[in-house]
């Protein structure tokens, strides 16, 4: 049954207003050949969408910039925000096949299935995040092809988009590769522009059957918020001793590791490593103290501080892992997070800022996330910085009786006090959840403060030791 094109443009612009009153994120991916008609697809619908929340992407072949970070960085910066819809001329797909098919990082990658795992591994974290996820594969009779081909040869305004046919991968090899995708991925709708009115009229009908699925399972969705709390919980976990450093030891040994800190640095960037240091704890555990003794010696060039807060209203309309993959470091950086993606399953879990299913999804989520990184070489070290309750409260009281700490000490503490249970369940779970040895927890008593920094200079000087040198890691 032929159906109006211009029924359907205005069905799918409607559809479209309500996904984002109900801030739903729309991603529509196009993919296909050179001149299979790809491009008068996408701008079909581009046009007929809302531009105030329409970003038209284009993916082209990663450039020396875009290699200094991760495989998905640019699609995780570039992620539309809740109610906003993204089209891709070509996506992470042809990303994909550009890495392979031109063995793009071989040295990092034992095999380039490790990036199908991580394209699989996005979209589902995405999909659990109401993304909607259109992927349209656009075929056409080779004769036609041609036509489009030579029409553009033709036209002396439009030679320089001739390159695109001519410096790709291999026809025979994207199609390959791309049936393997479709086949094993039913989301994908595979349209054949041979006829463009028929084309069109089927891009419309599979959008709006999709934006309506879309639209009913976020109208019955459960918000259950419940942070699944065991009354009276306890563990042993956090009951680590360490032998106390003295006074003069801790002088000399501080300044040792920090030059050692340096050199670090400096080999790090060498080798185009990156390093991502996370720091979570309980409240006046000595956060700051430890990232501010980490960084005292080395180059401000190569490293940032990451002072993690409550999300703002435009972060708050993004994925949660969006704020962070955008921090994420490039070849030879640091980044260091003060708090980090782990407050979804502390302080969202806690609060009840994050739904039953999004703090339990999280943890598998969050380790894929850090997987992303790891899986190129960048070494990831966690830090929870662990103290008992009446340490807690004297340093609490402290900060109160000295001005020059006052401004450390807020409501907020107070209250996170006061369920000092309920956020020790939640690290407890947290730790359990997401030890990996990819991007490994290092539970670090903060009792005695000069003790707990020299535990961890010593643990990132010895784990980049064993990455970089090979140093056996004792």
């Amino acid at each position: 049954m032929s159906h109006n094109v211009e029924e359907l443009q205005l069905k799918a612009a409607q559809l479209n207003r309500q996904t984002h009153e109900l801030g739903i994120p729309v991603m529509v991916l196009f993919e296909g050949i050179p001149a299979s008609g790809k491009t008068r697809l996408s701008n079909e619908l581009l046009l007929h969408l809302d531009a105030k929340y329409t970003q038209f992407i284009s993916t082209k072949s990663p450039q020396a910039h875009d290699l200094r970070y991760q495989f998905l960085q640019k699609y995780w910066n570039s992620l539309p925000q809740k109610g906003d819809i993204n089209i891709y001329f070509r996506s992470w797909y042809s990303h994909y096949l550009d890495y392979k098919e031109n063995e793009i990082k071989h040295d990092k990658y034992k095999s380039y299935d490790v990036l199908v795992n991580q394209i699989n591994d996005f979209e589902t974290m995405l999909k659990k995040d109401n993304f909607e996820i259109i992927k349209f594969f656009i075929e056409i009779n080779e004769e036609k092809r041609q036509e489009h081909i030579q029409q553009t040869k033709n036209n002396p305004l439009m030679k320089w988009k001739v390159q695109e046919y001519e410096n790709v991968i291999p026809q025979e090899t994207y199609l390959n590769n791309m049936r393997y995708f479709i086949k094993k991925d039913k989301d994908w709708k595979v349209i054949d522009y041979t006829e463009r009115h028929q084309a069109f009229e089927k891009m419309y009908l599979h959008i709006i059957k999709r934006l309506e699925k879309a639209i009913e399972k976020v109208e019955n969705e459960n918000n259950n918020v419940d942070g699944m709390f065991t009354t009276d919980f306890t563990t042993s976990l956090f009951d680590i001793d360490l032998p106390k450093v003295h006074k003069k030891t801790y002088k000399d040994k501080i300044i040792e590791l920090q030059q050692r800190m340096r050199e670090i640095q400096f080999a790090l960037y060498e080798t185009k490593i990156p390093l991502v240091l996370v720091f979570e704890g309980m409240d006046a555990a000595g956060k700051g103290g430890n990232i501010k003794r980490i960084r005292e010696k080395l180059d401000p060039t190569g490293y940032e501080v990451n002072g993690i807060s409550a999300p703002t209203d435009v972060e708050k309309n993004h994925h949660y892992l969006w704020r962070f993959a955008k921090k994420m470091p490039k070849t030879g950086h640091i980044e260091i997070f003060d708090r980090s993606w782990y407050g979804r399953v502390l302080v969202e879990r806690v609060e009840g800022f994050a739904n039953k299913d999004e703090w339990r999804s999280a943890y598998e989520e969050i380790n894929q996330f850090e997987k992303m990184w790891t899986d190129e070489g960048t070494i990831v070290l966690k830090f929870f910085l662990c103290l008992d309750k009446d340490e807690q409260l004297k340093r609490f009281n402290d900060r109160e009786k000295n001005p020059d700490k006052q401004w450390k000490i807020t409501d907020e503490d107070w209250r996170n006090r006061k369920k000092w249970g309920q956020y020790l369940e939640a690290s407890h779970d947290m730790i359990k959840n997401t030890n990996t040895s990819h991007a490994p927890w290092y539970i670090i008593p903060a009792n005695h403060k000069k003790t707990g920094r020299i535990e961890v200079l010593k643990t990132i000087i010895r784990k980049c030791e064993a990455v970089l040198w090979g140093v056996k890691d004792y």
